[in-house]
């Protein structure tokens, strides 16, 4: 038995037919080319039979498949529902089945339905069974052996297992007889649901929470990739969900429509399943053929890096320039993946056969989104317009101004609030600020300054962001002085080092000043810390602790009167036309 696409099941293979008898409802699925008007009947006739519901399958039903199975030597399947109606009958070839879509049939804890099906060689259920068993979530799968006389032989069975320590997905039965073989089949189903339904409540009880399974497939190494998990597993946890495992692969050759291949892909479903998962995250984008590809492969949610980070910035964002900003890389992420019929039936174009009968809905959907696009580029058009007359202020009145750039979750809002006591908001997680703030600093010998505190980077920052929140970075250009922050406690410090240059190199910053200072010193041994600073000729502080900031302020201080600039002091030396100009830039950012 083999499964594909839709809902987790395939429709047939190319090279089968569907008979649908006119007048008739029952169709028959799958390879029935070539079949005799007689047999195409008799399996037509299968569904006028009704099963016991304390019965897996009759005597008399099992005898008439078996038959069947032998004279055209193809294995026979039928889906049959708790009430013991034949909802699918289904014809294979001489080693399995294709079946057709079930997504309609329901969507519970098990599906509602089973699949007896026959076994031309009498062999035990086969791995692909199983898998089947695993993702359709079928309340049991059967196997009838087809004897030499065309008799029923032995039966196999399995069926799927609650959560247990052992991580064992289902449970194969030991072969029987045919006619040895007892079951009282809703008795069994019945305490197998309520038994899965209890485990799976009881989890979501306990966490209150979406539940999702971590999965990167890359060429990287492994300890890359773990790395790259452990990243990713924060932004989940930010995000209000719980992570229930994280799996990787190393790939040599990523798998077009797939990612990690169709295999694989499986194994990675049916765990998720197993274990009660509401999504699957890919740490890699996705492109949209293998987000539609992998979705149809199960009825969870599938998504990738940046729509993960997407939903962060959405949940984060508080100004209206910042949920602008959002909602713009949302759209620009989601146009490329809308599908549907294409444009067969579009106008545009003219000319002979080209003259459809208007826009599809698809077309409609995409140009509501390239005109939403249009108009929230003209908004920020706006605010970049306010952003000059404020840098144009700052030149005249020669403002210094610091910006505090560095990994996500380093501590730059905290840095700010010790610096100028103020009270921006922070929290232990990535992305807890994405609206720039500036501030007052005012240095020991009296001098002013703007501090200002900007979004986190990180590594390979979906492109998406970065063009949404260009505008927003590119006032990183006006800076005297960048205060590179970075977190001493973090594992992988030379990486998010890395990524921050990366992406000050797209913004073309590099000849800006830059002082590197590590945050979070009080984690590590004394000795560690001055190692790490020495290493990267950097200052190590605490945020959290304003007696260590005082080598950096003397720092600061330094590096701005390097750059020949006159520090503005209070509003007796600087006048208070430049003292206005400090106290609107603080105000309106």
């Amino acid at each position: 038995m083999a499964i594909g696409s839709s809902g987790g099941v395939a429709a047939s293979s190319v090279g089968h037919a569907t008979l649908v008898r006119r007048g008739a409802i029952p169709t028959v699925h799958g390879n029935v080319n070539g079949l005799k008007a007689n047999q195409l009947l008799r399996l037509e006739h299968l569904y006028r039979r009704r099963v016991p519901v304390d019965k897996v399958i009759t005597p008399e039903l099992a005898r008439a498949c078996t038959e069947l199975s032998r004279e055209i030597r193809c294995q026979i399947g039928l889906v049959i529902t708790r009430r013991g109606m034949v909802e699918q009958v289904i014809v294979g070839n001489g080693r399995e089945l294709v079946l057709s879509d079930l997504g309609r049939l329901g969507r519970r804890l098990l599906r509602g339905v089973r699949l007896v099906h026959t076994h031309l060689h009498n062999e035990p259920l086969t791995q692909d069974d199983l898998t089947d068993l695993a993702l359709l979530r079928l309340d049991l799968i059967a196997a009838i052996g087809v004897g030499p006389d065309g008799l029923p032989a032995d039966m196999h069975v399995a069926h799927l297992l609650p959560q247990n320590p052992q991580g064992r997905v289902y449970e194969v039965w030991a072969s029987r007889p045919f006619h040895s073989f007892q079951l009282e089949c809703d008795s069994f189903v019945e305490a197998l649901d309520a038994e899965l339904a209890r485990v799976t409540s009881s989890h979501v009880i306990r966490n209150g929470q979406e539940t999702a399974i971590l999965i990167s497939a890359s060429r990287r190494s492994r300890v890359e990739q773990e790395e790259q998990l452990e990243e990713l597993a924060d932004l989940v946890r930010s995000d209000g969900m719980t992570v229930l495992e994280t799996m990787f692969q190393r790939l040599q050759d990523v798998h077009p429509k797939y990612l990690l291949g169709r295999g694989k892909l499986k194994d990675v479903v049916i765990k998720a399943l197993h274990r009660g998962a509401d999504l699957l995250i890919f740490d890699q984008d996705l492109t949209p053929a293998q987000a539609r590809a992998i979705a149809e492969m199960t009825e969870m949610k599938v998504i990738d890096r940046t729509q993960l980070i997407l939903d962060i910035f959405a949940s984060r964002a508080h100004s209206r320039e910042g949920k602008i900003q959002v909602e713009l890389a949302q759209l620009r992420y989601l146009l490329p993946r809308l599908s549907g019929r294409g444009t067969a039936l579009s106008r545009p174009g003219g000319g002979i056969g080209g003259r459809g009968p208007g826009e599809t809905k698809l077309e409609t959907d995409r140009r509501r989104v390239r005109d939403r696009i249009a108009h929230l580029e003209r908004e920020l058009a706006g605010f970049a317009r306010h952003r000059d007359q404020r840098r144009a202020r700052r030149v005249r009145h020669r403002i210094p101004i610091i910006s505090i750039v560095g990994y996500t979750n380093a501590g730059k809002s905290t840095l700010l609030n010790t610096l100028t006591e103020s009270h921006v908001p922070v929290e232990d997680r990535p992305f807890e600020t994405l609206d720039t703030s500036s501030r007052r600093l005012r240095f020991p010998r009296q001098k002013e300054v703007i501090i200002t505190d900007t979004v986190g980077f990180l590594r390979d920052l979906p492109k998406a962001l970065v063009g949404a929140f260009r505008t927003t970075l590119e006032e990183l250009r006006d800076a005297d002085v960048l205060l590179h922050l970075v977190d001493a406690s973090a594992r992988d410090i030379e990486g998010q080092i890395k990524a921050v240059e990366v992406i000050l190199s797209e913004l073309e910053l590099e000849r800006i000043p830059r002082i590197v200072v590590f945050n979070k010193c009080d984690r590590l041994r004394a000795d560690e810390a001055e190692s790490l600073c020495r290493r990267y000729d950097a200052l190590g502080i605490s945020a959290l602790h304003p007696s260590t900031l005082v080598p950096m302020i003397a720092m600061l201080e330094q590096t701005l009167a390097e750059k020949c600039f006159r520090l503005p002091t209070t509003s007796v030396e600087c006048g208070d036309e430049a003292q206005r100009s400090v106290e609107s830039e603080i105000g309106t950012s």
